[in-house]
């Protein structure tokens, strides 16, 4: 228990403590926070009070970007962690009985804003939900043919545009880009190509790994060692315009249909918040090749949501999914990621894909839900979508529910702006 009051349903209990970079109107600095319950604890604040081996004459806390922290290992992690629950438990350090340092450590989330929680150098895309590459090949190849020859061999990925990467609450623009009409003309089969808005902007359900200590060039990370890589997951809202996806991605795959915007949620929840949400890993078939297998359980058990608000009505749900239903696990992932020599480094930003489960009120995406538009998805208040509208506005969410208390992520949203005039 924390001296901390909050409600059980509370996103930010003390067993959570996700990390985040936020400011304030009253200093403009980014610092690092850390959520509990609805306030932020101020680690700049409470520097003085991490007395440990590893953290009494370490800079690590005092950074505008969580990356030194994420490069700092594991060790470090747990050390910090154990001082904050130290801190904030209702029989235990120093800060419950000092007010005058609540006052100053202490931060309304309500009066902070908040930011990207790394720098991004890198940002890795994969694509490892079975049931969503699995309907997203059937509408297109045909049920005999939905999964690629690869799929089940390897986790299927691409390199992603890190510098569009965005907070949650920032405003997404409609992408302009080249699309080709699916419709005849005369002495043509097709329409040739036309440029300008997207017409099937979508969202994608996901979530995403914080790298934290890297590996040298061309020294792969193995499988029994991929979790000390892993500093925590954020809920990922990777926006696709499907209509110029479409056209572009043959041979090379995705390009501008993707890299127009990214949205990730504030709060970093760390893997030892998630632990004991582990629950055993999806029964794999073919085996995978040795590099890829594990016996320990690295699949969380992550109850994920999007909803939508659309013409001034409020969010109303339209996808109830869960982190459980990817095939290839976060281990498997960055193991795979660098079994070539690639090196990743702190913060790079490591997406699942989209995650959908065999329900269809489960799957992650509009074209699955609207079924390649071809049905209309209600949204509340009367109105349908196939796929986004200038001005709605998507969030999602994603929280474990434990006994008695709940670790969330919190928001992951972002509103449609119209598309530039060319």
């Amino acid at each position: 228990m924390s001296f901390i009051s909050y409600e059980k349903d509370c996103q930010f209990p003390i067993q959570n403590l996700p990390y985040g970079i936020f400011s304030t109107s009253e200093n403009s600095k980014h610092r690092i926070g850390v959520a509990i319950g609805d306030q932020i604890l101020d680690l700049t604040a409470i520097r003085h009070l991490f007395t440990g081996p590893l953290l009494e004459s370490s800079t690590v806390l005092n950074q505008s970007t969580l990356n030194e922290l994420m490069g700092a290992g594991k060790e470090v992690w747990r050390e910090v962690r154990q001082t904050l629950q130290r801190e904030l438990s209702l029989d235990g350090g120093s800060l419950r009985g000092d007010e005058e340092l609540q006052r100053k450590a202490l931060v309304s989330q309500s009066a902070a804003t908040m930011h990207l929680p790394a720098r991004i150098g890198d940002y890795t895309d994969f694509y490892c939900s079975k049931d969503h590459a699995t309907n997203v090949g059937t509408m297109f190849r045909g049920a005999d043919n939905a999964l690629m020859p690869n799929w089940l061999h390897l986790p299927v990925g691409y390199h992603g545009r890190a510098s569009s990467v965005v907070v949650s609450g920032t405003p997404v623009r409609r992408p302009n880009g080249q699309t080709r009409p699916n419709v005849p003309i005369a002495g043509s089969a097709r329409a040739p190509p036309v440029h300008g808005p997207s017409r099937r902007l979508d969202v994608e359900l996901e979530m995403a790994m914080f790298v934290g200590p890297g590996n040298q060039l061309g020294t792969p990370v193995t499988i029994e060692t991929a979790q000390d890589h892993i500093f925590g997951l954020v809920i990922m809202n990777d926006w696709s315009a499907r209509d110029i996806q479409k056209w572009e991605y043959v041979p090379l795959g995705p390009f501008l249909g993707k890299s127009f915007a990214t949205t990730i949620s504030p709060w970093v929840v760390t893997m030892d918040a998630l632990a004991p949400f582990a629950v055993a890993n999806p029964v794999q078939e073919p085996t995978p090749l040795a590099y890829l297998r594990h016996d320990d359980h690295y699949t969380f058990d992550v109850e994920l949501g999007v909803s939508i608000s659309g013409q001034g009505h409020p969010h109303h749900p339209v996808s109830r999914s869960n982190l459980r239903h990817i095939y290839w696990t976060l281990k498997q992932q960055l193991t795979h990621h660098t079994s070539n020599g690639c090196n990743l480094r702190p913060g790079d930003l490591v997406g699942t894909g989209t995650i959908s489960g065999s329900e269809p009120d489960s799957y992650g995406s509009l074209l699955e839900l609207s079924w390649n538009g071809a049905n209309a998805v209600d949204i509340g208040g009367g109105e349908t979508r196939t796929f986004l509208q200038d001005g709605d506005d998507v969030m999602m969410t994603a929280y474990c529910q434990g006994d008695g208390f709940r670790v969330g992520f919190g928001e992951c949203r972002g509103r449609i702006l119209p598309a530039h005039v060319l």
